[in-house]
């Protein structure tokens, strides 16, 4: 079992341009955000999460995996989940925390295998 965590200025997020937006999140990312009261802690939160995520991936040995490369969305519950887009170690499984408030997020992954 490996950890990853990462926590984020909120406010990096509120003056955003779409290349930016591009180079990190997914569009179902971008448009779950996009949808939101206050888009940019929700931007905050996922990043953190992707963050965390490499953290955990890294620890493991597995290196190469980018932002782009994971997808952080909500199950039925609305809960926050990690879906790996590349082709990595399929037997992984991966638990996601991800809190916000007015200025600051942050996310905590568990991966283990």
């Amino acid at each position: 079992m490996q950890i990853g965590v990462d926590i984020e200025d909120s406010n990096r997020f509120e003056y955003r341009s779409q290349s930016l937006l591009d180079k990190i999140f997914t569009k179902p990312e971008q448009e779950y955000c996009l949808k939101q009261a206050k888009p940019s802690q929700h931007f905050a939160g996922k990043f953190c999460a992707k963050e965390a995520t490499i953290k955990a991936l890294t620890a493991y040995g597995i290196k190469g995996v980018y932002l782009t490369d994971i997808e952080i969305y909500h199950d039925k519950n609305n809960c926050p989940c990690i879906r790996v887009l590349k082709d990595i170690h399929k037997h992984l499984h991966y638990k996601l925390s991800i809190s916000h408030d007015r200025t600051k997020a942050i996310a905590f992954v568990v991966v283990r295998g």
